[in-house]
């Protein structure tokens, strides 16, 4: 048995801004992918996935039945058949494992689901981003249902708001362009809920949440801004402020070993690193206006280009 596949997202623009509000934009990245699998000689990872849906499926019985029902009798029948999650998707990278493996289990045991196929108006595209943080949150504690909607989707999802969301377009990739957004793998692994902790500790302070709201929106607003527009000019100088910001108030959720390598990229204007994700290691997002440039400089790390400008 193996069912539909379910790709990763990138979230391009918005980390930790689009908890208050700033606007967001998230793609859907095909290069990882998972689907649920049954399998007769089940590996080791295959066991350890199991084990985890069938807390998962534990979990999913306690929502809220106005809001999602699942046919938990065929889930479980199917948990204790060896049913798991077989994915390409690094976990604890920022590309949303957790979220591809919600929406696979949505597609397959939701009642009454909303399908892909149908008008997919703001409404429908908000009980879903409600129905996925709370499957979600099984994993991180607190969830956006974001990671899970665009994987369920598989189409790029602007975030205007927290009630505003809708299905976007982007700029078509020029195969040939130098510029390139990238993936720089860190090498570590990073863990959601304390980077997230971390960022609520610092909201309570006064000059973080001005900071946020002066800075650090405004620039991710602009970058989202720009990027739909397909305006390049103003989305490197808007990256390259984002840049300056997490390099300056994010310092715990950028591994130490990158925070020279960031600054680096600031001052030399040969490539500019943000987070993706909450950060603490997984990869790094870059952009570059010249992606053979960013290369050489970063000729220590493992670049994964992700667009092409």
């Amino acid at each position: 048995m193996k069912g539909p596949l379910f790709y990763s997202k990138i979230l391009l623009f918005g980390e930790y801004g689009i908890i208050k509000d700033s606007k967001g934009l998230s793609i859907p990245y095909s290069f990882y992918n998972g689907a649920l699998k049954t399998d007769e000689n089940p590996s080791e990872e295959a066991i350890k996935s199991n084990k985890s849906l069938k807390q998962l499926a534990d979990h999913l019985e306690t929502l809220n039945p106005e809001l999602v029902v699942f046919d938990i009798d065929a889930l479980k029948a199917d948990v204790d058949a060896g049913m798991y999650f077989d994915s390409s998707i690094p976990q604890g990278y920022g590309v949303g494992s957790s979220g591809a493996l919600v929406a696979a289990i949505y597609d397959k045991y939701a009642k009454d689901k909303i399908t892909v196929l149908e008008n997919l108006t703001r409404e429908k595209l908000l009980v879903l981003k409600s129905i996925f943080a709370e499957m979600e949150s099984f994993f991180h504690g607190k969830s956006s249902g974001l990671d899970p909607l665009n994987s369920y989707l598989s189409i790029p999802i602007l975030i205007n708001s927290k009630d505003n969301i809708e299905a976007t377009g982007i700029p078509s990739q020029k195969a040939e362009g130098k510029g390139a957004v990238f993936l720089l793998d860190s090498g570590i692994i990073g863990e959601t809920a304390p980077m997230v902790r971390i960022f609520m500790e610092n909201m309570k302070q006064e000059g973080f949440r001005k900071m946020l709201k002066d800075q650090f929106i405004k620039h991710t607003d602009a970058c989202v801004e720009d990027f739909l527009k397909g305006d390049v000019k103003s989305l490197f100088s808007n990256t390259k402020q984002l840049s300056k910001v997490v390099l300056n108030h994010f310092k715990p959720m950028i591994p130490q070993q990158f925070h020279e390598l960031w600054k680096k990229g600031i001052e030399t204007n040969e490539y500019y690193l943000k987070l993706c994700g909450s950060g603490g290691g997984g990869y790094i997002l870059g952009f570059t206006e010249d992606i053979d440039k960013a290369k050489h400089s970063l000729s220590d790390y493992k670049l994964e280009v992700v667009y092409n400008f």
